[in-house]
């Protein structure tokens, strides 16, 4: 404890346009290797970028979103460096005047506080292409697709303090691309990817300690787990008398560890020029206003506007704004259902363990908030008991048939004759006198197997309320 670890994240977030930054190569995901490279990707003599529009609308929209500087004028650059899937021998990207200039993100803790982490630069960059190594014995081939694709890089300051703070701040930074509709976040695909900068120091030091960047780490899972351990590597390395050097690892989630790829590189190593094939970008107040004009609800705003208008918990309210598409999901089934509270203890229960059980998102759930508001409302109307509810869900799940159709099908309707009712409480009492014995003469807690008895008897159809009042009332006689 007497360690602190210091992180700042650069993400790599593919930009979701149809068309590369500086060609009009396509940017679909999955064709074949190097059937989307253009000639200006395969860095052929005479070729000239052309900017896409897009991509500057994209980043301004992430920009105005953390509430950062808007680069009036931006400027690309070469950044010279040499390996086999880049063709030029050079990427283009933005050294000193980025698109977005400083902004916040503000994130949960695990206590609950709010801890708001300081972004250094967004800036507008092309990817590199892809090597393959597992399909190849004894040399790697390269595939050219990705060459050229439009990436904003978020760089935030070094402010995070541990793998949980760096794991939240990725998923708020998540959250935030898909609300904008400017990326689908894909870590598994690469739309998204994460280089962690981790160093240590004494509890109380001013200064930083030497860091290692750990590179292109695809989930938030192995986000934490390769924080954790590169720490731990560096405080045992410090505390052995050793040394921390500045240098860039790899993360090996077989292994759960990190190993070294190179010595970090620094600015002017990569011999940096600004582009002779790109005029500087400038933009207006028109243009920067019109951009935000088209800003969605964002998602700490819907958590506020969820616990004010639909008297939600913060957790709950924070839970259905992670996702736009879940925010919107939940919003249906209160409207067609009429309770809020009862929407989201359904969206956030047993609607969340199934998608997370069958490892689907919102987007594919097997049952519409059109259906799961029609079973809330018979919930409501009680037509079927809570209880009786959950065995309806998971009929839903095997077909398309209305929740009526289930209900009527499958003889769930819930019991509220009160006559019927009566006389299944008075079988049930007469059956189990020893247990009226013990509950008169005081002991509440038997109460609870006659609700079960009852239940039994009735297959789970009895309305709760009716049979609780009904054996309150016979059995104290």
């Amino acid at each position: 404890m007497s360690w602190e670890t210091v992180i700042g994240l650069e993400v790599h977030v593919q930009l979701d346009t149809r068309s590369k930054l500086f060609s009009g190569s396509s940017t679909t995901f999955g064709a074949p290797p190097n059937t989307q490279a253009g000639v200006y990707d395969l860095a052929m003599p005479g070729t000239l970028p052309v900017l896409n529009k897009e991509a500057l609308h994209m980043a301004v929209k992430f920009g105005l979103a953390v509430d950062a500087e808007i680069g009036r004028r931006s400027v690309f650059d070469r950044k010279n460096y040499f390996y086999p899937d880049l063709p030029k021998g050079y990427q283009v990207s933005q050294l000193q005047f980025p698109t977005v200039g400083n902004g916040s993100l503000q994130i949960t803790l695990d206590d609950g506080t709010q801890k708001v982490i300081g972004i250094t630069r967004a800036h507008i960059e092309e990817d590199a292409g892809k090597s393959l190594h597992e399909d190849f014995q004894g040399f790697s081939g390269i595939d050219l697709n990705r060459a050229g694709t439009a990436l904003l890089e978020i760089v935030s300051e070094p402010e995070l303090r541990s793998a949980r703070e760096a794991v939240a701040y990725l998923k708020k930074l998540h959250s935030i691309i898909r609300y904008l509709g400017i990326s689908d976040g894909n870590m598994a695909q690469g739309s998204m990817r994460c280089d962690a900068n981790v160093s240590v120091r004494k509890l109380g030091a001013t200064e930083f300690g030497t860091r290692a960047e750990i590179k292109n780490i695809n989930s938030f899972r192995f986000v934490e787990k390769a924080i954790l351990h590169e720490a731990q590597r560096q405080i045992d390395l410090i505390e052995d008398g050793g040394r921390v050097i500045q240098e860039t690892r790899l993360y090996d989630a077989d292994r759960d560890e990190t190993r070294s790829m190179r010595s970090k590189e620094v600015a002017n190593d990569y011999r940096y020029f600004p582009e002779p094939d790109l005029l500087p970008v400038v933009i207006d107040e028109a243009y920067i206003e019109a951009v935000r004009a088209e800003l969605p609800e964002l998602p700490d705003a819907k958590r506020a506007r969820f616990v004010s208008q639909y008297a939600l918990s913060e957790y709950d309210a924070g839970v259905l704004a992670s996702s736009r598409a879940m925010a919107d999901y939940f919003e249906d089934v209160a409207r067609l259902c009429g309770d809020a509270k009862l929407s989201a203890n359904w969206v956030t229960g047993d609607l969340q363990a199934l998608l997370n059980k069958s490892d689907l998102e919102i987007e594919q759930s097997p049952v519409s908030a059109q259906r799961l508001g029609a079973l809330i409302g018979r919930i409501k109307d009680q037509t079927i008991s809570s209880k009786i509810a959950k065995t309806v869900f998971e009929a839903m799940l095997g077909n398309e048939h209305s929740v009526d159709d289930i209900i009527e099908s499958q003889g769930l309707k819930q019991v509220t004759d009160s006559g019927a009712i009566e006389k299944l409480v008075d079988e049930v009492i007469a059956a189990n006198p020893d247990q009226v014995a013990q509950y008169r003469a005081g002991k509440d807690k038997v109460f609870a197997f006659f609700i079960g008895q009852a239940m039994k008897a009735s297959r789970g159809k009895a309305n709760p309320e009716q049979l609780n009042a009904l054996l309150l009332s016979k059995l104290k006689g």
